[in-house]
Protein backbone atom coordinates (compact mmCIF):
# COMPACT_ATOMS: atom_id res chain seq x y z
CA UNK A 1 0.00 0.00 0.00
CA UNK A 2 1.04 3.26 -0.87
CA UNK A 3 1.44 6.20 1.66
CA UNK A 4 2.52 9.60 0.84
CA UNK A 5 4.49 11.55 3.11
CA UNK A 6 3.68 15.20 4.01
CA UNK A 7 4.56 17.35 1.45
CA UNK A 8 5.52 21.01 2.87
CA UNK A 9 4.95 23.40 1.05
CA UNK A 10 7.57 25.35 -1.18
CA UNK A 11 8.20 28.11 -3.64
CA UNK A 12 7.95 26.71 -7.04
CA UNK A 13 11.02 30.00 -8.20
CA UNK A 14 11.39 31.23 -11.32
CA UNK A 15 11.30 34.48 -13.45
CA UNK A 16 8.34 36.65 -12.77
CA UNK A 17 8.48 37.98 -16.00
CA UNK A 18 6.97 35.87 -19.04
CA UNK A 19 3.94 36.13 -21.48
CA UNK A 20 1.12 34.91 -18.53
CA UNK A 21 2.15 38.02 -16.54
CA UNK A 22 2.73 40.25 -19.11
CA UNK A 23 -0.87 39.67 -20.90
CA UNK A 24 -2.26 40.45 -17.40
CA UNK A 25 -0.62 43.31 -16.84
CA UNK A 26 -1.81 44.46 -20.19
CA UNK A 27 -5.13 43.70 -19.62
CA UNK A 28 -5.02 45.35 -15.78
CA UNK A 29 -3.68 48.68 -17.04
CA UNK A 30 -6.71 48.19 -19.81
CA UNK A 31 -9.07 47.85 -16.59
CA UNK A 32 -7.52 50.51 -14.36
CA UNK A 33 -7.69 53.27 -17.37
CA UNK A 34 -11.59 52.27 -17.65
CA UNK A 35 -11.98 52.71 -13.82
CA UNK A 36 -10.27 56.21 -14.21
CA UNK A 37 -13.27 57.11 -16.31
CA UNK A 38 -15.74 55.39 -14.29
CA UNK A 39 -15.10 57.25 -10.82
CA UNK A 40 -14.39 60.65 -12.69
CA UNK A 41 -17.10 60.81 -15.08
CA UNK A 42 -19.70 58.12 -13.16
CA UNK A 43 -21.16 54.55 -13.87
CA UNK A 44 -23.17 55.27 -16.85
CA UNK A 45 -19.72 56.44 -19.15
CA UNK A 46 -18.99 52.93 -19.47
CA UNK A 47 -21.69 50.63 -18.28
CA UNK A 48 -25.09 49.51 -19.63
CA UNK A 49 -27.00 48.58 -16.32
CA UNK A 50 -30.20 50.94 -16.28
CA UNK A 51 -33.33 51.44 -13.74
CA UNK A 52 -34.50 47.68 -15.15
CA UNK A 53 -31.50 46.09 -15.02
CA UNK A 54 -29.61 47.67 -11.52
CA UNK A 55 -27.14 44.67 -11.60
CA UNK A 56 -24.96 44.15 -14.73
CA UNK A 57 -21.78 41.95 -14.71
CA UNK A 58 -19.77 43.69 -12.57
CA UNK A 59 -21.95 42.04 -9.50
CA UNK A 60 -23.51 39.03 -11.55
CA UNK A 61 -19.82 37.69 -12.81
CA UNK A 62 -17.58 39.68 -10.18
CA UNK A 63 -19.42 38.93 -7.06
CA UNK A 64 -22.56 36.11 -7.72
CA UNK A 65 -19.95 34.17 -9.65
CA UNK A 66 -17.01 35.11 -8.66
CA UNK A 67 -17.24 34.16 -5.20
CA UNK A 68 -18.32 30.66 -5.78
CA UNK A 69 -15.46 30.21 -7.68
CA UNK A 70 -13.57 31.25 -4.80
CA UNK A 71 -15.34 28.55 -2.97
CA UNK A 72 -12.26 26.01 -3.21
CA UNK A 73 -10.73 26.98 0.30
CA UNK A 74 -14.07 26.25 1.77
CA UNK A 75 -14.11 23.11 -0.04
CA UNK A 76 -11.05 21.94 1.10
CA UNK A 77 -11.61 23.42 4.26
CA UNK A 78 -14.67 21.53 5.32
CA UNK A 79 -12.74 17.88 4.56
CA UNK A 80 -9.96 18.33 6.64
CA UNK A 81 -10.98 20.61 9.31
CA UNK A 82 -14.43 19.19 9.86
CA UNK A 83 -14.39 15.84 8.34
CA UNK A 84 -10.91 15.08 9.49
CA UNK A 85 -9.58 14.35 6.41
CA UNK A 86 -5.88 15.26 6.96
CA UNK A 87 -4.48 13.82 3.45
CA UNK A 88 -6.01 16.25 1.59
CA UNK A 89 -3.98 19.20 3.82
CA UNK A 90 -1.64 19.61 1.11
CA UNK A 91 -4.50 21.18 -1.31
CA UNK A 92 -5.34 23.53 1.50
CA UNK A 93 -3.13 26.05 0.48
CA UNK A 94 -3.39 26.51 -3.06
CA UNK A 95 -7.04 26.54 -2.62
CA UNK A 96 -7.05 29.12 0.04
CA UNK A 97 -4.78 31.27 -2.17
CA UNK A 98 -7.50 30.78 -5.26
CA UNK A 99 -10.34 31.88 -2.63
CA UNK A 100 -8.49 35.06 -1.21
CA UNK A 101 -8.53 36.48 -4.44
CA UNK A 102 -11.47 35.63 -6.00
CA UNK A 103 -13.17 36.92 -2.28
CA UNK A 104 -10.97 40.02 -2.54
CA UNK A 105 -11.65 41.11 -5.99
CA UNK A 106 -15.70 40.57 -5.37
CA UNK A 107 -15.33 42.91 -2.39
CA UNK A 108 -14.10 45.30 -5.62
CA UNK A 109 -16.65 44.47 -7.89
CA UNK A 110 -19.09 45.66 -5.39
CA UNK A 111 -17.15 48.60 -4.79
CA UNK A 112 -16.81 49.43 -8.43
CA UNK A 113 -20.78 49.06 -9.83
CA UNK A 114 -21.65 51.26 -6.47
CA UNK A 115 -23.56 54.36 -8.64
CA UNK A 116 -22.64 56.48 -5.13
CA UNK A 117 -19.10 55.27 -4.71
CA UNK A 118 -17.68 57.30 -2.12
CA UNK A 119 -20.92 56.14 -0.15
CA UNK A 120 -18.97 52.96 0.53
CA UNK A 121 -18.49 53.32 4.10
CA UNK A 122 -22.27 53.44 4.72
CA UNK A 123 -22.52 49.69 4.75
CA UNK A 124 -20.49 49.20 7.81
CA UNK A 125 -21.58 52.26 10.04
CA UNK A 126 -24.71 51.45 12.61
CA UNK A 127 -27.28 54.05 11.63
CA UNK A 128 -27.14 52.72 7.99
CA UNK A 129 -27.39 49.21 8.61
CA UNK A 130 -30.63 47.12 7.90
CA UNK A 131 -29.88 43.75 10.08
CA UNK A 132 -33.52 42.08 7.99
CA UNK A 133 -31.69 42.74 4.53
CA UNK A 134 -30.57 39.68 3.53
CA UNK A 135 -27.86 42.08 1.03
CA UNK A 136 -26.89 43.43 4.64
CA UNK A 137 -25.96 40.28 5.65
CA UNK A 138 -24.40 39.28 2.55
CA UNK A 139 -22.07 42.19 2.76
CA UNK A 140 -21.02 41.35 6.19
CA UNK A 141 -20.34 37.99 5.69
CA UNK A 142 -18.20 38.31 2.75
CA UNK A 143 -16.08 41.16 4.27
CA UNK A 144 -15.66 39.25 7.47
CA UNK A 145 -14.63 36.04 5.27
CA UNK A 146 -12.28 38.61 3.46
CA UNK A 147 -10.34 39.61 6.37
CA UNK A 148 -10.42 35.63 7.80
CA UNK A 149 -9.00 34.37 4.88
CA UNK A 150 -5.59 36.95 5.29
CA UNK A 151 -5.68 35.71 8.67
CA UNK A 152 -5.35 32.01 7.94
CA UNK A 153 -3.20 32.60 5.06
CA UNK A 154 -1.15 34.77 7.04
CA UNK A 155 1.32 32.20 7.92
CA UNK A 156 2.56 31.60 4.52
CA UNK A 157 4.18 35.17 4.66
CA UNK A 158 5.06 34.80 8.43
CA UNK A 159 7.46 31.45 6.91
CA UNK A 160 8.82 33.60 4.11
CA UNK A 161 10.05 36.24 6.08
CA UNK A 162 10.95 34.06 9.12
CA UNK A 163 8.50 35.37 11.56
CA UNK A 164 8.46 32.09 13.29
CA UNK A 165 7.77 33.21 16.63
CA UNK A 166 5.06 34.86 15.85
CA UNK A 167 3.83 32.26 13.93
CA UNK A 168 3.50 30.01 17.03
CA UNK A 169 1.52 32.23 18.38
CA UNK A 170 -1.03 32.89 15.58
CA UNK A 171 -1.40 28.98 15.30
CA UNK A 172 -2.99 28.47 19.16
CA UNK A 173 -5.78 31.32 17.70
CA UNK A 174 -6.34 30.02 13.65
CA UNK A 175 -8.57 27.22 14.84
CA UNK A 176 -11.12 29.86 15.78
CA UNK A 177 -10.86 31.63 12.45
CA UNK A 178 -10.67 28.02 10.73
CA UNK A 179 -14.01 27.84 12.12
CA UNK A 180 -15.26 31.19 11.02
CA UNK A 181 -13.80 30.42 7.66
CA UNK A 182 -16.24 27.20 7.32
CA UNK A 183 -19.00 29.13 8.37
CA UNK A 184 -19.39 31.64 6.92
CA UNK A 185 -19.28 31.06 3.54
CA UNK A 186 -21.78 28.42 4.34
CA UNK A 187 -23.97 31.76 5.33
CA UNK A 188 -23.40 34.29 2.59
CA UNK A 189 -23.44 31.85 -0.36
CA UNK A 190 -27.11 30.36 1.03
CA UNK A 191 -27.62 33.99 1.21
CA UNK A 192 -26.77 34.99 -1.94
CA UNK A 193 -29.62 32.34 -3.28
CA UNK A 194 -32.22 34.33 -1.05
CA UNK A 195 -31.45 37.47 -2.86
CA UNK A 196 -33.30 35.85 -5.89
CA UNK A 197 -36.23 34.63 -3.90
CA UNK A 198 -36.57 37.88 -3.16
CA UNK A 199 -36.62 39.13 -6.82
CA UNK A 200 -39.84 37.40 -7.00
CA UNK A 201 -41.78 36.67 -9.94
CA UNK A 202 -39.02 38.63 -11.77
CA UNK A 203 -36.77 35.18 -11.77
CA UNK A 204 -37.94 32.53 -14.07
CA UNK A 205 -39.93 29.39 -12.26
CA UNK A 206 -36.72 27.39 -13.39
CA UNK A 207 -34.78 29.30 -10.95
CA UNK A 208 -37.43 31.08 -8.88
CA UNK A 209 -37.83 28.75 -6.02
CA UNK A 210 -37.70 28.63 -2.15
CA UNK A 211 -34.91 25.47 -2.35
CA UNK A 212 -32.30 28.28 -3.91
CA UNK A 213 -30.09 28.91 -1.03
CA UNK A 214 -29.19 24.91 -0.59
CA UNK A 215 -28.93 24.99 -4.37
CA UNK A 216 -26.38 27.61 -4.03
CA UNK A 217 -25.01 26.42 -0.92
CA UNK A 218 -24.47 22.75 -2.48
CA UNK A 219 -23.53 24.24 -5.52
CA UNK A 220 -20.95 26.11 -3.96
CA UNK A 221 -19.24 23.25 -2.23
CA UNK A 222 -19.13 21.04 -5.66
CA UNK A 223 -17.72 24.53 -7.47
CA UNK A 224 -14.94 24.34 -4.87
CA UNK A 225 -13.86 21.03 -5.57
CA UNK A 226 -13.99 21.39 -9.26
CA UNK A 227 -11.62 24.60 -9.04
CA UNK A 228 -9.31 22.79 -7.13
CA UNK A 229 -9.24 20.26 -9.85
CA UNK A 230 -9.03 22.54 -12.56
CA UNK A 231 -6.29 25.11 -10.58
CA UNK A 232 -3.98 21.72 -9.49
CA UNK A 233 -4.28 20.56 -13.47
CA UNK A 234 -3.17 23.95 -15.03
CA UNK A 235 -0.44 24.96 -11.88
CA UNK A 236 0.53 20.95 -12.56
CA UNK A 237 1.47 22.19 -16.48
CA UNK A 238 2.26 25.16 -16.29
CA UNK A 239 4.84 24.72 -13.84
CA UNK A 240 5.86 21.49 -15.29
CA UNK A 241 5.24 19.56 -11.85
CA UNK A 242 4.22 16.16 -11.49
CA UNK A 243 -0.02 16.37 -10.65
CA UNK A 244 -0.80 14.86 -7.69
CA UNK A 245 -3.36 12.51 -8.80
CA UNK A 246 -3.12 10.69 -5.30
CA UNK A 247 -5.31 13.19 -3.96
CA UNK A 248 -7.44 14.54 -6.83
CA UNK A 249 -8.75 11.17 -7.84
CA UNK A 250 -10.11 10.53 -3.99
CA UNK A 251 -11.13 14.41 -3.93
CA UNK A 252 -13.25 13.76 -7.65
CA UNK A 253 -14.95 11.03 -5.94
CA UNK A 254 -16.47 13.38 -3.07
CA UNK A 255 -17.30 15.77 -5.52
CA UNK A 256 -19.63 13.67 -7.26
CA UNK A 257 -21.01 12.42 -4.48
CA UNK A 258 -22.07 16.08 -3.20
CA UNK A 259 -22.93 16.63 -7.00
CA UNK A 260 -25.22 13.90 -7.10
CA UNK A 261 -27.04 15.19 -4.09
CA UNK A 262 -27.83 18.67 -5.47
CA UNK A 263 -28.78 17.13 -8.83
CA UNK A 264 -31.59 14.77 -6.77
CA UNK A 265 -32.14 18.32 -4.99
CA UNK A 266 -33.08 20.41 -8.38
CA UNK A 267 -35.18 17.45 -9.95
CA UNK A 268 -37.40 17.21 -6.83
CA UNK A 269 -37.55 20.87 -6.56
CA UNK A 270 -38.89 21.51 -10.30
CA UNK A 271 -41.17 18.41 -9.98
CA UNK A 272 -42.75 19.25 -7.02
CA UNK A 273 -43.11 22.62 -7.80
CA UNK A 274 -44.10 21.80 -11.97
CA UNK A 275 -41.83 23.86 -13.73
CA UNK A 276 -40.36 21.22 -15.72
CA UNK A 277 -42.96 22.95 -18.69
CA UNK A 278 -40.37 26.79 -18.88
CA UNK A 279 -37.97 24.00 -19.62
CA UNK A 280 -39.10 22.31 -22.78
CA UNK A 281 -40.44 25.90 -23.65
CA UNK A 282 -38.68 27.09 -27.27
CA UNK A 283 -36.36 30.10 -25.79
CA UNK A 284 -32.94 30.79 -25.23
CA UNK A 285 -33.87 30.74 -21.97
CA UNK A 286 -34.71 27.05 -21.82
CA UNK A 287 -31.52 26.18 -23.92
CA UNK A 288 -29.57 28.09 -21.12
CA UNK A 289 -31.04 25.93 -18.58
CA UNK A 290 -30.10 22.40 -20.52
CA UNK A 291 -26.43 24.14 -21.23
CA UNK A 292 -26.37 24.59 -17.60
CA UNK A 293 -27.36 21.06 -16.15
CA UNK A 294 -25.44 19.02 -19.00
CA UNK A 295 -22.67 20.78 -17.64
CA UNK A 296 -23.64 19.51 -14.18
CA UNK A 297 -24.03 15.85 -15.23
CA UNK A 298 -21.10 15.44 -17.76
CA UNK A 299 -18.17 15.13 -14.69
CA UNK A 300 -20.54 11.55 -13.93
CA UNK A 301 -19.61 10.64 -17.70
CA UNK A 302 -15.84 12.03 -17.77
CA UNK A 303 -14.46 10.58 -14.31
CA UNK A 304 -17.43 8.53 -13.44
CA UNK A 305 -14.92 5.00 -13.27
CA UNK A 306 -12.31 4.43 -11.04
CA UNK A 307 -10.34 4.14 -14.72
CA UNK A 308 -11.05 7.40 -15.87
CA UNK A 309 -10.03 9.01 -12.32
CA UNK A 310 -6.37 8.13 -13.52
CA UNK A 311 -6.73 10.10 -16.38
CA UNK A 312 -5.86 13.95 -15.61
CA UNK A 313 -7.07 15.32 -18.32
CA UNK A 314 -10.78 14.03 -17.46
CA UNK A 315 -10.14 15.42 -13.93
CA UNK A 316 -9.64 18.79 -15.51
CA UNK A 317 -12.58 18.62 -17.87
CA UNK A 318 -15.04 17.69 -14.82
CA UNK A 319 -13.70 20.48 -12.86
CA UNK A 320 -13.93 22.86 -16.16
CA UNK A 321 -17.76 21.35 -16.68
CA UNK A 322 -18.49 22.02 -13.23
CA UNK A 323 -17.18 25.36 -13.26
CA UNK A 324 -19.55 25.82 -16.23
CA UNK A 325 -22.29 24.59 -14.56
CA UNK A 326 -21.71 26.89 -11.59
CA UNK A 327 -21.29 29.93 -14.06
CA UNK A 328 -24.71 29.91 -15.70
CA UNK A 329 -26.93 28.74 -12.83
CA UNK A 330 -25.71 31.71 -11.06
CA UNK A 331 -26.12 34.09 -14.94
CA UNK A 332 -29.23 32.44 -15.47
CA UNK A 333 -31.18 33.40 -12.34
CA UNK A 334 -29.38 36.92 -11.84
CA UNK A 335 -29.83 38.01 -15.98
CA UNK A 336 -30.66 35.69 -18.88
CA UNK A 337 -33.54 34.22 -16.47
CA UNK A 338 -34.56 37.32 -15.26
CA UNK A 339 -36.72 39.63 -16.71
CA UNK A 340 -37.86 43.14 -15.49
CA UNK A 341 -40.84 44.01 -17.71
CA UNK A 342 -41.22 45.28 -21.11
CA UNK A 343 -38.91 48.02 -22.83
CA UNK A 344 -36.14 46.95 -20.32
CA UNK A 345 -32.38 45.39 -21.97
CA UNK A 346 -29.52 44.64 -20.99
CA UNK A 347 -26.33 43.27 -22.62
CA UNK A 348 -22.44 44.79 -21.13
CA UNK A 349 -20.28 47.21 -23.12
CA UNK A 350 -16.98 46.79 -23.73
CA UNK A 351 -15.53 48.62 -20.78
CA UNK A 352 -17.89 46.32 -18.37
CA UNK A 353 -16.04 43.12 -19.68
CA UNK A 354 -12.52 44.39 -19.87
CA UNK A 355 -13.00 45.47 -16.58
CA UNK A 356 -14.11 41.80 -15.34
CA UNK A 357 -11.42 40.67 -17.47
CA UNK A 358 -9.23 42.68 -15.78
CA UNK A 359 -10.19 41.60 -12.52
CA UNK A 360 -9.60 37.81 -13.37
CA UNK A 361 -5.51 39.23 -14.68
CA UNK A 362 -5.15 40.17 -11.22
CA UNK A 363 -6.20 36.92 -9.66
CA UNK A 364 -3.86 35.10 -12.13
CA UNK A 365 -0.99 37.70 -11.82
CA UNK A 366 -1.46 37.22 -8.29
CA UNK A 367 -1.64 33.88 -8.50
CA UNK A 368 1.66 33.51 -10.51
CA UNK A 369 4.07 35.89 -8.01
CA UNK A 370 2.59 34.07 -4.63
CA UNK A 371 2.68 30.85 -5.57
CA UNK A 372 6.70 31.28 -7.23
CA UNK A 373 7.74 33.54 -4.21
CA UNK A 374 6.32 31.96 -1.79
CA UNK A 375 5.70 28.51 0.31
CA UNK A 376 2.35 27.71 -1.03
CA UNK A 377 2.41 24.21 -3.23
CA UNK A 378 3.77 21.29 -1.82
CA UNK A 379 7.14 20.90 -2.55
CA UNK A 380 7.83 18.82 -5.77
CA UNK A 381 10.64 16.01 -4.20
CA UNK A 382 8.05 14.69 -1.47
CA UNK A 383 8.35 11.60 -0.76
CA UNK A 384 6.71 8.22 -1.44
CA UNK A 385 6.83 5.60 1.15
CA UNK A 386 5.55 1.96 0.87
CA UNK A 387 3.94 0.01 3.66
Amino acid sequence: MKQHAHAWPAPVGGSLLNAATLTCGILIAIMLTILLVRFVFGLATVANVNDGYSWGIWVVVDVMIGSALACGGFSVALLVYIFNRGEYHPLVRPALLGSLFGYTLAGGGIFIDLGRWWNFWHIFWPSYSNPNSVMFEVAVCVTAYILVMWIEFSPVFLEKFGKRDFKKKLNKWLFFFIALGVLLPMMHQSSLGTMLVVMGGQVNPLWQTPAVPLIYLLTAIVIGYGVVLFEACVAAAAYRRSIEMHLLNPLSKIMLGVLGLYLVVRVVDLSVRGAWGDAFAFSGVAMSFWIENLAFIAPFFLIGSAQARRNPANLFLAGLAIMVGGILLRLNGFLIGYNTGPGWNYFPSLAEIMVTVGMFAIEVMGYIIITKRFPVLPREDAQVTHS
